[in-house]
């Protein structure tokens, strides 16, 4: 069985020869991109091809110019959700895996003591030990025993521990705060991305009818003048 061979066709804007299915035929483009592109290109034919890696690149700087029209100047955020959508890169992202990864062996012990400590765990244990000292040096060694009433030894020890687990908890939640900012930045990045996307579809899906109903318009009408020659021919 014979193959059939697609000779290779000249891209338009890089003038460089690739295979038929490396690109797409200008008028086959969306209109909106396609009019970037014209005022871009202002010899631009309908029927000639285009290159994927020259469309992307004129993609990226239709998204940019709509983006600066619609919230203004490109963030950070915005530049690589643009750079995303011309290399084709999935955003989306395990963002806790990636901070974990980053954390040192100090930051990691302060979460394990503010998690210890913000807990029922933490509260019911020391409050047994409050408790059990309190018996200890009042009742059972009647004020005579290491640390009598009105226990300057615990409170010593309890604003010792004040002093530093405040700081403690304070760095755990700063890490938080990160973390929170870094997922909703990755959420951010994804809901422009899918918003882009989305319209993208929706012009191209709207392209695609709009041609569908013309070519159905025309067949209709060659079979309206067909008939119309045939009833002629009929009469005769």
């Amino acid at each position: 069985m014979s193959k059939t061979v697609t000779a290779p066709l000249v891209c338009q804007v890089c003038k460089k020869t690739k295979p038929p299915n490396s690109g797409m035929i200008a008028e086959l483009i969306r209109p909106s991109l396609l009019e970037f592109i014209k005022k871009k290109l202002p010899d631009l034919d309908s029927n000639g091809f285009i290159c994927f890696d020259d469309l992307g690149e004129f993609r990226k700087d239709y998204i940019k110019e709509v983006l600066e029209d619609e919230i203004g100047e490109l963030s950070a955020l915005d530049q690589e959700v643009v750079e995303s959508l011309e290399q084709h890169e999935i955003l989306s992202s395990d963002i806790e895996k990636q901070f974990e990864k980053k954390l040192t062996f100090g930051e990691r012990l302060s979460d394990q003591i503010a998690s210890f400590g913000g807990s029922w765990r933490f509260i019911i244990l020391f409050g047994v030990v409050l408790v059990l000292w309190i018996i200890l040096n009042a009742a059972l060694l009647v004020n005579r025993g290491f640390d009598p009433y009105p226990f300057i030894l615990l409170n010593l020890i309890l604003s010792c521990l004040a002093a530093m687990q405040a700081p403690i908890i304070m760095m755990s939640q700063n890490r938080a705060e990160l973390r929170d900012r870094l997922r909703s930045e990755n959420d951010y990045k994804i809901n422009l991305k899918a918003e882009l996307e989305i319209r993208h579809l929706h012009e191209k899906i709207d392209h695609l009818l709009r041609r569908q109903y013309n070519r159905l318009f025309e067949i209709q009408q060659i079979q309206i003048e067909l008939l119309e020659e045939i009833g002629r021919k009929s009469k005769g």
